[in-house]
């Protein structure tokens, strides 16, 4: 069994970390957040003060962080001489962060371990909070190939699937381009399933039906915008998140960058981001991205959703 050093104990990282604990490692923590660092602690986790202990004697170092910054920030360091994992992790360790980056952050994390001698593997998930609680996540690892192959035997506690998907910044372009489907098809089943309503058909007829038929997706089967048919449905609980509205308009603004960068024009996406912004704007960033399905209404009302709940 391994020393694993984990930064990032919040919603997915705790629950991840908890796997490790549970299949025989010493995990060992640091967040920002002290309740989260409680929780943790609650689930076997050995919480200390700060990411440089948690990481300096680890057989492996794992980040589960909210944005870009934050992963070059504790990984590569920052301004004003802030030192990064990187500089700290024992020069035989593993690191894989498993935040949802842009590609120019993976770029710089691999140029940046690689230079200092450390083995590192981009290694988004997918799965959400649920999968994240359930150890049943998709990770998409990309690095070198000895320490991708490291990296899926350590990652299994947590996981459902575990694909190797190429070399440095190959796991983060799954990540981008899987939830550019995600949110592109999240709004066609906002539309499916308003519309049915609209001609008539019960919900969970069409919702039965549509599973196993052509407009079947993730998002149908998982987050459908209708209070009563999905049981992991938003819309049940007024659409307090599994997946926050900021997560994915963050989520989804990589993916459109890296889509500009490479000449093509996502444009399904454009208006994924579009109402997501909205959302924003409206003061809605905390509750659940698949709250969207209030814009298919002209007059912006949905079931489920209670502005004053």
């Amino acid at each position: 069994m391994a020393v694993i050093g984990w930064v990032g104990l919040g919603h997915m990282g705790g629950p991840m970390a908890a796997h490790l604990v549970e299949a025989g490692h010493e995990v060992v923590g640091f967040d920002v957040d002290a309740g989260m660092a409680e929780y943790a602690a609650a689930t076997g986790v050995h919480v200390v003060a700060d990411a440089a202990t948690a990481a300096r004697d680890a057989d492996a170092v794992f980040t589960s962080l909210p944005r870009s910054e934050h992963s070059r920030d504790v990984l590569i360091g920052g301004e004003a001489g802030r030192v990064g994992l990187f500089d700290v992790v024992r020069r035989d360790a593993l690191v894989l962060d498993t935040s949802t980056v842009d590609v120019a952050t993976s770029r710089a994390c691999h140029d940046a371990a690689e230079a200092r001698g450390i083995r590192f593997v981009d290694a988004p998930v997918s799965g959400g909070i649920a999968g994240a609680q359930a150890g049943t996540l998709t990770f998409m690892l990309g690095g070198e190939e000895a320490a991708t192959g490291d990296a899926a035997r350590l990652v299994g506690p947590m996981a459902g699937h575990v694909f190797t998907v190429g070399g440095p910044t190959m796991g983060i372009a799954a990540k981008l381009a899987n939830n550019l489907m995600l949110f592109i098809t999240l709004q066609a089943s906002s539309e499916g399933a308003r519309l049915a309503d609209a001609l008539g058909l019960d919900p969970q007829v069409f919702h039965d039906l549509a599973t196993v038929s052509s407009g079947d997706s993730w998002p149908l089967r998982t987050w459908y915008p209708v209070p009563g048919v999905v049981e992991t449905s938003p819309a049940n609980r007024n659409f307090a998140a599994t997946f926050t509205t900021r997560l994915a308009e963050k989520d989804l603004s990589y993916a459109l960058a890296a889509g500009e960068e490479a000449g093509l024009d996502l444009a399904g996406g454009r208006l994924a981001m579009d109402r997501f912004a909205q959302l924003i704007d409206e003061g809605y960033g905390d509750l659940d991205c698949s709250l969207v399905v209030k814009y298919v209404g002209r007059d912006g009302r949905t079931p489920g959703f209670d502005p004053e709940g």
